[in-house]
């Protein structure tokens, strides 16, 4: 059966934005390893990306093939090429059509299209949905794993990752990675 992945992009103090911090705007002829890592590796693994409609939105207009900007490093035009082709699914009750090749959009139960996914034929499923997405598979235990990609920034502002929950989430280290701009990689299993 498909596993799933949860990728969750968060400051020290839990929120899910994007600051700038020292070193981590230079410019990149390569993929950092930790990017690599999180990404390229997993790139014939991962067949199935879901994201929220928010997410889904700002990937398409940032990392699609038609938003490529010239003079761009050779990685990034793969990492473009790559999500054009995957499968991705908007979980969104508003949004009623894209133009984004190999997407659907999908309303529902969050644990119903999750078991809808693990039923189709495919490798496995990244969740790339945002706070809101991330928290209901942690309150919920519907991810199998989670990827905390964690910047060293306190922000103070931008969405929360976490909030009420019915109970305890219990999750097994698996490995950390120090990033190049000391962000850190934390992977974690669901202990079910």
């Amino acid at each position: 059966m498909r596993k799933i992945t949860a990728n969750v992009y968060m400051t020290l103090d839990g929120r899910g934005a994007f600051p700038k911090y020292p070193e981590q705007d230079r410019p990149l002829t390569e993929p950092t390893a930790l990017f690599r890592h999180m990404w390229f590796n997993r790139f014939d693994d991962v067949t199935t990306v879901v994201m929220g409609r928010r997410s889904f939105l700002g990937h398409q207009q940032t990392w699609s093939e038609k938003a490529l900007k010239p003079g761009e490093p050779a990685w990034l035009l793969d990492y473009r090429r790559y999500l054009d082709r995957v499968d991705k699914v908007c979980l969104s009750h508003r949004l009623k059509s894209t133009d984004w090749e190999n997407s659907r959009i999908m309303d529902g139960d969050l644990a119903g299209i999750l078991t809808k996914l693990k039923r189709e034929k495919g490798g496995n499923i990244l969740i790339e949905g945002g706070p809101a997405v991330v928290r209901e598979c942690l309150r919920r235990n519907l991810a199998d794993d989670y990827w905390f990609f964690v910047m060293p920034v306190v922000y103070g502002k931008g969405p929360r990752y976490w909030g009420p929950m019915d109970g305890q989430a219990t999750l097994n280290l698996i490995e950390t990675k120090p990033g190049e701009d000391k962000e850190i990689l934390l992977h974690y299993e669901a202990v079910r």
